[in-house]
């Protein structure tokens, strides 16, 4: 693959607050060079791009890396080519690790140029939701915000940590899930779920805690609360109907299936939050296309082939997959309820990065985290495919249509342009 490329009249989506836009672009070594009309280049591979759309790399608000270093189920390294795989050039990682993240020696992991790893910092000690962790130690380390772990932890710690405001203006990001309501149902107690037959979570394993954070965040309107996966109705009515509504996730595999589409034998059932049914499909993207919810998480949470084992209802939720994400939500979002690529790039990357606080990602000279995305590019994603270790990755062998064709993620050898 020549290192200089020219891509004529490549669908630019370059800037948040800008249209869509055709020019050519030249890239040398997997940057960006220039950007303009009628642009000329020696010794350049040249594709005529018009059914191409070039964009900045996506973000992802929060996922889960356990064990970096020597972790059966994922390791830094697999957990970056697979983003990178998927279009991802930024992921924020949760501090739920075996070592849990929550003091400054434990927030210094890092990727290699161009992707950018940035880490979440502890809420409380041990995630144990006992006792504060030190906010300011994590903040003045490099930690982006301060996350809970995968439940609502007491009011009373949340909002003592709230009012003493040692993170000043960086998110907190809280799940509004309490699993003492959820009487150990793992799928959301729906028509469909029930005669599945499968154990029911009530929404209000959802809404009770979501209402309460509701009043929090009005009583303390400068508190920088973010809410981690919504994943019913109810909360979306509940989010929708407050006087202050704080940004808010969902999840990926919310958006494409219910307890009314997903084969009884596919993965993807044991999630947290729980899978919803088809309203609760629908009224989730109802409140991303609106804007009501800030921005799609992967929440990669990978296990590894022994736990993959245990039954269903023994082994621990999650779901894992940065690859899937953009095609599959293309087809659904753009394809299928004829959103715009600007608006879906809102909700997978500038969206994220507001909710974490960082800039949001542009296209302009002397860039390398852009991605190349062909909607009608065929491909398998099976065993041979997937680069990620993780054992719970959804459908075994699909046939993709969209994908990455080429990144500044990547190196030029493995672009699949035509």
């Amino acid at each position: 693959m020549a290192t200089r490329l020219l891509l004529r009249q490549v669908q630019l989506l370059d800037h948040p607050q800008r249209l869509p836009r055709c020019c050519d672009v030249l890239v040398e070594d997997g940057v960006i060079r220039a950007l303009g009309d009628g642009l000329a280049g020696q010794d350049c591979l040249e594709r005529q791009a018009g059914h191409l759309w070039l964009a900045p790399a996506l973000v992802d608000p929060h996922s889960v890396l356990e064990d970096p270093l020597q972790g059966t189920a994922e390791t830094l390294a697999s957990l970056a080519a697979a983003a990178a795989q998927g279009g991802y050039g930024t992921v924020a990682l949760l501090p739920w690790a075996r070592s849990w993240r929550d003091r400054p020696e434990r927030l210094r992991l890092d990727w290699p140029a161009p992707l950018e790893l940035l880490l979440w910092g502890s809420f409380s000690l041990d995630g144990e939701d006992r006792d504060l962790a030190p906010h300011g130690d994590q903040l003045t380390s490099g930690a982006i915000g301060l996350a809970c772990g995968d439940a609502l932890p007491p009011l009373a710690l949340l909002e003592r940590g709230l009012r003493l405001a040692e993170m000043d203006d960086r998110p907190v990001l809280v799940p509004p899930r309490d699993a003492s309501l959820s009487q150990q149902g793992f799928v959301r107690e729906r028509v469909e779920a029930l005669r599945a037959g499968w154990p029911p979570d009530p929404a209000v394993s959802e809404s009770v805690p979501l209402q309460a954070l509701l009043a929090l965040a009005a009583a303390l309107p400068q508190a920088p609360l973010r809410l981690m996966n919504l994943s019913t109705s109810e909360a979306v009515a509940q989010l929708r109907g407050a006087p202050f509504q704080p940004p808010a996730t969902v999840c990926w595999w919310h958006l494409l299936a219910d307890s009314g589409n997903l084969d009884p034998l596919a993965e993807g059932w044991r999630v947290v939050p729980s899978l919803g049914g088809p309203q609760d499909r629908q009224d989730l993207l109802t409140a991303l296309e609106e804007g009501l919810i800030a921005a799609v998480a992967v929440h990669h949470l990978p296990l590894d082939p022994e736990e993959q084992l245990l039954p269903l209802d023994q082994r621990r939720a999650g779901l894992a997959g940065h690859g899937l994400v953009l095609p599959l939500l293309w087809q659904a979002l753009v394809g299928g309820r004829g959103w715009s690529p600007q608006l879906l790039w809102q909700r997978l990357c500038w969206g994220p990065a507001r909710l974490l606080g960082v800039p949001e990602p542009t296209l302009e000279p002397g860039c390398r985290r852009w991605i190349l995305f062909d909607p009608d590019h065929p491909w398998q994603w099976d065993g041979t495919s997937r680069l990620s270790l993780a054992a719970n990755q959804p459908y075994p062998s699909l046939r993709v249509r969209g994908g990455v064709v080429a990144s500044g993620l990547s190196d030029p050898k493995d672009w699949a342009l035509r």
